[in-house]
Formats: structure tokens, C-alpha cells, sequence
């Protein structure tokens, strides 16, 4: 085992994977709607796919649990915030306005 933990194996392994499938997907992707851990939370795979979101220039919705403080700085580069529970029955209908209202602002930019 090496001291540089960027020559970690386990790393190596994942930095392929992120390079490899992840970034492909989020290249392919129009909007990112993503579900922030709760209580906000770091978590390694929310925070890799909203920088390559961030990154790629790409549009970016955020769900946050019920409850949950969104940071400041998620809410300053957030294109939407939708708060509430998957179990909320209102919020499926508030992610679809969610997604309607970034499709039309990406209409109107001229970039969809």
C-alpha cells in the first residue's frame, strides 16, 4: 500500500468507475433531479454527481426531505428545490412542475 491515497486501489477503482460510467450518464443527461441525503448529510455519490452536474453546466433539481436544511450553497446553484417525502402524494406532481419549469427556461435559452 502506497501513502498517496490517490494511487489507493480502492480509489483508482472508483475514479474509473466515475470517469468510465457515471460521467457518461450525466454528460447524456438534460436535467439532474437528485434526492439530497437527509439532514444534509455528506454522502460520496449525491456529492460526485452534483459536481459533475455543476461541472457540465447542467440543469440541477433538488429534493429535500422534509425537515431538512438545504445548504446555501446547493441552494444558490440549484435551478429548483422541491421539498417533501417520496411517500408525499404531492410530491411526484410538484417534481413533474419542477421539471416543466426547467424544460421551459431551457427552451427559452435556446440550449434544449
Amino acid at each position: 500500500m502506497t501513502d498517496d491515497p490517490w494511487q489507493d486501489p480502492g480509489w483508482k477503482a472508483y475514479e474509473k468507475r466515475c470517469r468510465e460510467e457515471l460521467l457518461p450518464m450525466m454528460k447524456n443527461s438534460a436535467i439532474m433531479m437528485s434526492l439530497v441525503p437527509k439532514d444534509a448529510k455528506p454522502d460520496v455519490k449525491f456529492a460526485v454527481e452534483l459536481g459533475f452536474m455543476v461541472m457540465l453546466d447542467k440543469p440541477i433539481i433538488a429534493m429535500i426531505p422534509s425537515g431538512t436544511k438545504c445548504p446555501l450553497k446547493l441552494a444558490k446553484i440549484a435551478d429548483e428545490i422541491v421539498e417533501g417525502d417520496i411517500d408525499d402524494p404531492t410530491v411526484k406532481e410538484r417534481l413533474m412542475a419542477a421539471i416543466t419549469r426547467v424544460q421551459e427556461r431551457l427552451k427559452d435559452d435556446g440550449t434544449s
